[in-house]
């Protein structure tokens, strides 16, 4: 039988571990008729409650069920690339143990690969039980990436994602350490069908995205995948430099000609706090940069294994 790998990432979510196994499972006769087995690689990201202690359980009554687990918290994105490198399937696919991504969509993503699509990927047309806020920042943040990345990252898209064995290599070859798995998908290209769906709440305990986190990832992402911030603070300097050349020559003119003399203190104090403020932000866009490429030198491992079964 081929074989499908169900990868999820999991961080202190004991109460929804069984939940999704059971969820599932619903769709182990579809696949079975398809002559595809399953196997389940929960990927434990340093979580502090007993999640692991959960899957240990699973394992006991089901052969199928896997346990990865981390020394610490590395974060979603280094147990994305772990899932995909230590899963054997010949289709792969990525989903949160919170049930916001449906099993009950598998079925039909598996079809559209059975007609000849390398990977089928998910996004939503609502955001309902988000706060207006966050799908406010979020919805700016895909139309700030659609004008400044050649990288396709679609508005909504979620990280539920079924695909071939060959594109979750072409993802693990990408060893960066600064993962933006959105963008990687979308850098690494290959034949791609969209499914759309309403948005689901969580099924248990509280989500693990504060509003500071999802704006520092939306700069990883910015980051990862654009580098029209540097074009930004380049141009920014430019175009000041020469305004200050325009305004010298007006001071310059102005005294020559009606010997006024230099005046209003006040406007040059806030003119330098505006250009101080300028020059700190541009700065800022450089530092990113070079602290990204300064974790890529070091070539630290993405993730470190505590427990593997």
């Amino acid at each position: 039988m081929s074989l499908l790998s169900v990868i999820v990432p999991c961080f202190n979510e004991e109460e929804n571990v069984e939940p999704f196994y059971e969820e599932l499972l619903k769709n182990d006769t579809f696949f079975r008729e398809k002559g595809v087995d399953i196997e389940i690689l929960y990927v434990d990201d340093g979580s502090q409650d007993k999640t692991a202690e959960v899957v240990k359980k699973l394992r006991k009554k089901d052969e199928r069920v896997h346990l990865l687990s981390f020394s610490r918290n590395f974060g979603k994105e280094a147990a994305i690339y772990a899932g995909l490198e230590h899963s054997q399937g010949d289709w792969l696919v990525l989903m949160d143990a919170d049930l916001q991504d449906p099993p009950s969509l598998l079925p039909e993503m598996f079809s559209w690969l059975e007609q000849g699509y390398d990977s089928v990927a998910t996004r939503r047309v609502s955001r309902k039980g988000e706060p207006p806020i966050r799908s406010l920042f979020a919805r700016l943040f895909y139309k700030l990436m659609k004008k400044i990345s050649k990288t396709e990252i679609m508005d909504g898209a979620r990280d539920y994602r079924l695909m071939t064995r060959q594109m979750a290599d072409a993802v693990i070859s990408m060893q960066e350490y600064n993962r933006f798995t959105k963008g990687i998908f979308g850098w690494v290209g290959f034949r791609t069908k969209w499914m759309e769906y309403e948005n689901v709440e969580r099924a248990r305990g509280e989500t693990k995205w504060s509003f500071w986190k999802l704006f520092l990832y939306s700069l990883d992402g910015i980051t990862a995948f654009s580098t029209v911030p540097l074009m930004i603070a380049a141009v920014a300097g430019v175009l000041f430099c020469l305004l200050a050349f325009v305004m010298i020559i007006f001071i310059i003119v102005r005294k020559l000609i009606f010997g006024d003399p230099v005046s209003g203190w006040p406007s040059l104090v806030c003119i330098m706090l505006f250009l101080s403020g300028v020059q700190f932000f541009c700065t800022g866009i450089l530092g990113q940069y070079l602290a990204k490429t300064y974790m890529e030198v070091k070539r630290r491992p993405i993730y470190l294994i505590k427990e593997k079964i």
